[in-house]
């Protein structure tokens, strides 16, 4: 069997579907082009990445451990620069005496992660690839550990504090906890020492537009920013040339620069951090993966996944008792979710009320038998009422979609809560059926709130991580919380793909059991 080869027929996840104009403004249209066919062992239950002569090495495992530690090794200013390290600055000390019965307490702590610390990737072990959601390497789907480096303060860091200019910029669309993220990265740079912290106003473009202004920032500044939703330093979308940003970093002599945004953001500040390099530049630049999606590989979850989760099971709720109220009552909801359905299933899952979950994983038919038009129907004889709830992204090859796309660069989509609503209420007219279609499309409610106590937490510990990252010399990776533990990654290995909800998976079978809706193909 041929290199990247399945040896069960299932999906492959590719490269998140990002413009050539957007990628060429970034300098990473060719990159692009590389990761676009690059197969990934996400959504698909096994995965054969090497020919078999490989397997059928004795020290196969070996060899691809090897691989793994090499691909996640976290890229370092001192891969490029010669720079030495110098104490930590950032310390934990009790309120208090530190010496009881003679004894310092201060020498018994254990503030700081140790360089070779690793969080396992992968902690489920699969007897078989036909496992609900496996995930195989070989044939046998044999266990291989998969470390990834712990997140967290170090002993030693490579940047002086009293020395260092950081910068904060958030990107792309608005999410829950942006500005927890923000406060925390602040308070944590003054804990270190920083003394110079901006914020660049409205995402890339406050790098070249001459019209905005640094934001000087502060705890004082930042103190109650998380109490309400949106970004305290503006967001927006597409950006100049790498070179041109890099240039304005450059000129305005920044040494940390802390980047908040999706996959398209992470992509740019990848592009930032090699030019950076190429440049030979002590600047550091670290993300934090933003998404309501939760679409960013690899991680648990994304922050302002849950805020966004539970508005918009309310939405659902409030369509469950519009249906319900209504004689033949149908309540529709339409979701965040271009290529992921993370929000429908889950906040699906979380109301308990919804009738049919529609993904943009999963492929359905509206009309004919098995369609969702046909267990509507069935769905107001039965018991009266139904509810439907739909990704953005879903069924998008069965309405005609506008020839458009973004300032990012993405595709428009075409409106499927519309184009379902108008479906329904055809249907039922032409086969006399009375019912009564409710459509919601709380959009923009669920993103632009404040962080739920969930998300505020995962903010916290994200933003003081970055900095962590950053002062320990890194750049280039991103920050991310994987099987509950925190841990650092190359920015590389998570824009590889758009991570995606497993049709095989449990948690999908948890929501049809939910539901109870069958196949509609």
């Amino acid at each position: 069997m041929s290199a990247s080869t399945s040896f069960i027929a299932v999906g492959v996840v590719r490269s998140p579907d990002l413009s050539s104009s957007k990628l060429s403004s970034l300098g990473l249209w060719g990159k692009a082009q590389r990761l676009r066919h690059r197969v990934r062992p996400m959504y698909v239950q096994s995965i054969i990445s090497k020919p078999d002569t490989y397997f059928r090495d004795p020290d196969w495992k070996k060899h691809y451990q090897e691989e793994f530690e090499e691909k996640f090794d976290l890229p370092h200013l001192k891969d490029v620069l010669d720079v030495q390290p110098i104490p930590t600055t950032f310390a934990l000390k009790s309120r208090g005496s530190q010496v009881l019965d003679g004894t310092n307490l201060s020498t018994k702590r254990s503030d700081y992660v140790d360089n070779d610390d690793r969080a396992l990737l992968k902690v489920i072990k699969y007897s078989s690839p036909t496992s609900a959601g496996a995930e195989c390497i070989d044939p046998d789907c044999s266990w291989v550990e998969q470390w990834v480096h712990r997140a967290g303060p170090r002993k030693q860091i490579f940047f002086d504090p009293k020395d260092v200019k950081a910068a904060i910029v958030t990107c792309g669309g608005l999410c829950p906890g942006l500005n927890d993220v923000i406060r925390q990265i602040v308070f944590t740079l003054e804990i270190y020492g920083v003394g110079e912290i901006v914020g660049i106003p409205f995402g890339y473009r406050g790098f070249f537009d001459g019209s905005l202004q640094e934001i000087p920032l502060s705890r004082h500044v930042v103190q109650n920013i998380n109490l309400s939703g949106g970004s305290f330093l503006g967001t927006s979308r597409g950006g100049a040339s790498v070179g041109d940003i890099v240039d304005s970093i450059e000129a305005r002599e920044i040494d940390m620069l802390f980047v908040l945004g999706g996959n398209g953001t992470h992509a740019g500040a990848n592009a930032i951090h090699n030019e950076c390099r190429r440049r030979k530049l002590r600047i550091s630049v670290v993300c934090v993966p933003k998404t309501i999606d939760n679409d960013i590989l690899l991680m648990d979850k994304t922050f302002g996944f849950d805020t966004a989760v539970e508005e918009a099971q309310r939405a659902i709720n409030s369509a469950y008792i519009e249906a319900r109220s209504a004689y033949h009552g149908v309540g529709l909801v339409k979701l965040m979710g271009r290529s992921s359905g993370f929000i429908a299933m889950y906040a699906s899952l979380s109301s308990g009320q919804v009738d049919v979950c529609l993904i943009p994983e999963v492929p359905f038919k509206l009309d004919g038998p098995f369609g969702v038009l046909e267990h509507l129907e069935h769905l107001i004889k039965s018991k009266g009422s139904a509810v439907v709830c739909v990704a953005e992204g879903a069924g998008q090859e069965l309405i005609e979609k506008p020839d458009a796309k973004d300032a990012s660069g993405n595709v428009v989509l075409g409106d499927i809560g519309v184009h379902i609503q108008q479906k329904i209420k055809r249907h039922f007219k032409e086969v006399g059926f009375f019912a009564d279609v409710k459509y919601i499309d709380p959009t923009y409610m669920i993103r632009a709130c404040r962080a739920n106590a969930s998300d505020a937490i995962l903010c916290t510990v994200l933003g003081q991580n970055a900095v962590h990252g950053a002062f320990a010399g890194f750049s280039g990776i991103t920050v991310g919380i994987c099987n509950t533990h925190y841990v650092y990654l190359p920015i590389t290995e998570v824009i590889a793909s758009t991570r995606q909800v497993d049709p095989k998976s449990r948690m999908w079978h948890r929501c049809l059991t939910s539901t109870g809706q069958p196949d509609f193909m």
